[in-house]
């Protein structure tokens, strides 16, 4: 069976592994202007500081700069304007849920594109304690010691 060719993410959120605890992803589409696909093609889109919120029945990301197109003129567009993520109606009440009963966030991971079209991959997430941020940074540590000891111990 053939493997499937992911392209490289155009952006990646790398704060919000750090500082959530992930529990669910959801691929979602993004409404956008056509100056800022072509923004994004040229690879000038960040996650950073980004969060998603819904608000009236629909998924909105917040924050996401987009950095304007350098020949689009008039037609440019605010780099953080509010963006519309596109879900179905059944994602959207069952993440809505989610974040009354259990107090989860909404958190872009990465942006990418597939077939084409610009994809938003969210997580549905928690916030870490400072404790628990120190236990990951010691574990990733602690692998990276032992993947390069094993790997003397080849060449030796």
């Amino acid at each position: 069976m053939a493997e499937k060719k992911t392209a490289p993410p155009i952006a990646l959120n790398r704060q919000a592994h750090h500082n959530y605890f992930i529990h669910e992803t959801y691929e979602c589409g993004i409404a956008l202007t056509g100056t800022e696909v072509k923004s994004i093609r040229a690879g000038k889109a960040n996650l950073r500081d980004s969060f998603a919120r819904i608000q009236k029945g629909e998924v909105y990301l917040w924050n996401a700069h987009i950095s304007p197109y350098e020949q689009g003129n008039i037609f440019n567009h605010d780099p953080l304007r509010t963006r519309k993520l596109l879900l179905h109606k059944k994602e959207i009440r069952k993440i809505e849920m989610q974040l009354k009963t259990k107090g989860y966030t909404l958190v872009p991971l990465k942006m990418y594109f597939k077939h084409g079209k610009v994809k938003v991959e969210i997580g549905v997430a928690t916030g870490k304690k400072l404790y628990d941020k120190r236990e990951d940074m010691a574990a990733k540590a602690a692998k990276r010691d032992l993947d390069r000891r094993i790997k003397e111990q080849r060449y030796d």
